[in-house]
């Protein structure tokens, strides 16, 4: 299996609905597998303008005006939505795509961008994701005809007709974080894809045997889970246009090659072959200047015809 590249956005520092298709187009015509972006309404540094775009009102757009990329959030914050609209929204942007669409979910981190928007945000909230999860999945996974109900701790549903369906049999999920047990065990339990975000380079190997660990006590197989990571990309064709490239996106050279997937052509080869060999199955570069197509077409013209 060659190692999966895909394009991972963050929209909330300043973009448009059009920057952000200029973007994903590129992706698809690029032969790129997907576009994902974050979900998040304040900006972590700078004014963020022209301002936060919601993220499943953009990919129902990016649904139309794209064909053949896959599309996603990496990931969709629990407090932001009920689990019930969320699963509507999802399964539409699937419908519309013709089956594009996956689903990263995780708790939420960023009081700030709750307070700003007025957006609860308790301070425990992994019970919510838990029961998120098996609301959404559930909902899903009801035959056409049947009800869905459930009860928990913090959501109530009766009787929904569970509608509508999505187009694929199962709308790939996606789980990340660090936690060293109750994570694990989630992952195992829901999702498709497990992800790393912007690791330490040296723990993504011992965290991907930790997540193997739980699919086996949970009765799975390793290669029923897609290990993936999230870095951030910043690739030259020489030492000149990869200094440009860091400097553009605020990172010092060394620190963004010692953190990311940075550096000149080679370098980052051997970055994603190292990957590789560790265990990580798919890669998704984090790439934060939307304006510099070009470094997409250096990834997909020098970089991915490398990798086997």
């Amino acid at each position: 299996m060659t190692l999966d590249l895909r394009i991972f956005t963050e929209p909330q520092q300043g973009a448009t609905y059009d920057d952000q298709l200029a973007v994903a187009q590129a992706t698809e015509r690029l032969g790129f597998s997907a576009f994902f972006r974050s979900d998040h309404y304040l900006a972590m540094s700078g004014d963020g303008l022209p301002g936060p775009t919601d993220a499943w009102t953009t990919l129902a757009g990016l649904a139309r005006d794209t064909s053949t990329v896959r599309l996603g959030t990496l990931v969709s914050s629990a407090t932001f939505r009920h689990p019930g609209v969320l699963a509507i929204q999802v399964a539409q942007v699937d419908q519309m795509s013709g089956g594009r669409a996956e689903l990263g979910l995780g708790t939420g981190w960023f009081a700030r961008e709750h307070s700003a928007y007025g957006i609860p945000f308790p301070d425990k909230r992994f019970g919510i994701l838990e029961e998120q999860l098996a609301i959404i999945t559930g909902l899903w996974g009801t035959t056409v005809g049947e009800k869905f109900s459930f009860s928990g701790e913090h959501y109530q549903l009766t009787d929904s007709p569970a509608l509508p369906k999505p187009i694929q049999p199962k709308i790939p999920v996606l789980i990340g974080g660090g936690g060293p047990r109750r994570t694990p065990a989630l992952a195992a339990k829901y999702a498709d894809e497990y992800n790393q975000s912007f690791p330490e380079i040296d723990a993504i190997g011992p965290r991907i045997e930790v997540i193997n660990k739980a699919l086996a006590d949970a009765g799975r197989a390793p290669e029923s889970m897609v290990q993936s990571v999230a870095l951030v990309v910043a690739v030259g064709q020489d030492e000149a246009e990869f200094a440009r490239r860091a400097a553009a996106i605020g990172r010092e050279p060394a620190e963004v090659r010692e953190h990311g997937i940075a550096g000149t052509v080679a370098e980052v080869v051997d970055r994603l072959k190292a990957l590789e060999a560790d265990g990580v199955q798919r890669v998704y570069l984090q790439v934060l200047d939307l304006a510099d197509l070009d470094h997409l077409d250096v990834i997909a013209r020098e970089v991915r015809p490398q990798l086997g």
